[in-house]
């Protein structure tokens, strides 16, 4: 039966996402059930999209991507495919109607990772767009369940958040980005020469960013509030950890929230959510 292999594929999806990132694995844990599958099927989609350009070194990197791409829009046409991470991912598609605008423009992302090691303001803006502010358009598409006008009334909220988490990954991985692979994504940024006052007007978009993703997180259905705001809460740990880092460090090891910081700020938020002491 197809529906044991959709389960194994699911299961793939979710191993993807707990391998790769305890944070937002504990974000999609706090969704209510009914999101979690959908979930799991875009991380681990776009999870394997970004390890294609970011660790396989010893192969042909464009080669693989495009096979990749081919390989997503048959899955999606076909509702079938025999790579699990993409058999899961045309189902979550196909379900909920995902824009498939919203997919090209993240494969454009990934691609501009092969031919990219430096941008300016407006390829920074599009690269933004498109690896993550159109990711969180897709789980914007499955929390929103087919009520399109609650989805483009929070469709800038989803964009301005996904924007603030992947900022904050830049300043993060700013050391690996940036040694092993040769890029800095910040626009006109001379990564070796950054200074406090070019990390404070970072720090500033950033802030900026989360103000706004934050407004929309309330005004997301009830299922998908909780789980949203926990990776802002996680996120924003982060944010706050690289603010009061030196850039002498940022340079030299990759910041962190440990899990026991995370387990506490996940019990902290849900007592705060619980008595509605959020907003």
């Amino acid at each position: 039966m197809k529906q044991l292999f959709d389960t194994v594929s699911l299961d793939c999806s979710k191993k993807v996402t707990t391998a790769y990132s305890t944070s937002f694995s504990l974000g999609i844990k706090a969704l209510d059930k009914r999101f979690h599958s959908p979930i799991y099927a875009i991380y681990g989609y776009v999870r394997f999209a970004d390890e294609i350009v970011d660790t396989f070194h010893d192969y042909n990197k464009r080669e693989l991507l495009e096979k990749f791409t081919k390989d997503t829009y048959a899955a999606i046409a076909e509702g079938i495919s025999l790579n699990p991470i993409l058999n899961s991912f045309q189902a979550v598609v196909n379900k909920y109607n995902i824009n498939h605008e919203l997919i090209a423009t993240f494969l454009k992302s990934m691609e501009m990772d092969l031919e990219q090691d430096a941008h300016n303001q407006l390829s920074f803006e599009e690269y933004i767009l498109g690896s993550a502010e159109v990711v969180g358009l897709m789980c914007l598409t499955v929390f929103c369940e087919g009520n399109m006008e609650t989805y483009e009334k929070l469709k800038p909220f989803a964009m301005s958040l996904g924007a603030a988490f992947q900022k904050i990954n830049f300043l993060r991985d700013l050391k690996d980005d940036y040694q092993d692979l040769g890029r800095s994504y910040f626009p006109n940024l001379d990564v070796m020469h950054l200074n406090e006052a070019t990390k404070k007007e970072i720090l500033a978009d950033i802030e900026h960013d989360f103000s706004e993703g934050l407004k929309g997180i309330w005004q997301l259905p009830a299922g998908a509030q909780f789980g949203v705001y926990i990776a802002y809460v996680y996120y924003y740990a982060l944010f706050k950890k690289i603010a009061n880092t030196k850039i002498n460090l940022l340079l030299k090891q990759r910041i962190r929230i440990s899990n026991q910081h995370k387990a506490f700020l996940f019990c902290q938020s849900y007592v705060k959510y619980s008595l509605g002491f959020v907003s």
